[in-house]
């Protein structure tokens, strides 16, 4: 909706623009060359903007949801979970530890550097899996990728865009590589079906980039429903969202909360299913 009053706003700019354009010295409106160059470029930028704005508006989960095939029932799935640091972490592994993960045939942990929690965690955890199925966790079955950190702590502002530059650049290279080839991922599709998160940080990067793939249909991985994206608000925010939850509330398929009073922060776009940890 706001896309289309966008477009219908610059109708009036385009008329007008077009018409300094248009006309000659004999016309109604008399423009200097370096004017008309100036209002060539201005409409060229405002006419890309509009291309990306209905671009986004298309990729949107409003959009979304109704252009989302169902996955045929026993093929291969992918689920892609970004762990944080600490709390983050166990909240997220404690969620995963009530799910039916047999459905789940191949996952992929994201951990930041320096995490070496996290991806200690993940691995006591995929080592259950396996000991609970009775069968060995084979190599290629889960695994772990570090990336760099957006901002580490104390950070100086100067600097951070260029490490969340090379954080973005790590997570577009790992979403859009797939998992390593071996026999147990054969057949598994490039993409994550499923992009999982908690909060922290690291997850903007990640999710920003799943948009980035999805805006350019590399892979065709918009045309194939990938990447859809579920963002469970931390057990611990109770009354206001965290940082990462309102910078990705409209941007997430589904965006869950774990206590009730925290609905109404959401705008109507939260699910309250109870605790989940």
């Amino acid at each position: 909706m706001q896309s289309r009053r966008f477009i219908i706003l610059s109708l009036p700019i385009y008329f007008c623009g077009l018409t300094v354009l248009l006309t000659n010295q004999n016309g109604l409106i008399s423009a200097p060359d370096r004017y008309k160059v100036f209002v060539f470029l201005f409409l060229l930028a405002l006419f890309l903007v509009n291309l990306i704005d209905l671009r986004l508006c298309y990729l949107l989960p409003s959009a979304r949801r109704d252009q989302i095939r169902p996955r045929r029932r026993g093929s291969p799935t992918h689920l892609l979970i970004v762990l944080g640091s600490g709390g983050h972490t166990a909240e997220m592994l404690a969620m995963l530890n009530e799910l039916d993960c047999k459905g789940l045939n191949f996952r992929t942990y994201i951990v930041s550097s320096g995490d070496a929690f996290s991806a200690r965690k993940a691995r006591e955890f995929e080592e259950g899996l396996a000991l609970r199925a009775a069968q060995n966790s084979e190599e290629g079955f889960y695994v772990i990728h570090t990336i760099p950190r957006a901002r580490r702590i104390h950070q100086s502002l100067l600097t951070t865009p260029f490490s969340c530059l090379w954080c973005l650049n790590s997570a577009l290279r790992i979403l859009s590589t797939g998992p390593p080839p071996s026999k147990n991922t054969q057949g598994h599709p490039r993409f994550p079906n499923v992009i999982l998160t908690n909060g922290p940080a690291t997850a903007v990067i990640v999710i920003l980039a799943s948009y980035i793939l999805r805006f350019f249909n590399i892979g065709s991985c918009n045309s194939v429903g990938s990447m859809r994206t579920i963002y469970v608000e931390s057990w611990a925010r109770v009354k206001q969202l965290s940082l990462s939850g309102r910078l990705l509330l409209r941007f997430v398929d589904r965006f869950l909360v774990q206590w009730e009073q925290l609905l109404p922060a959401t705008g109507g776009i939260g699910e309250y299913h109870g605790w989940l940890i």
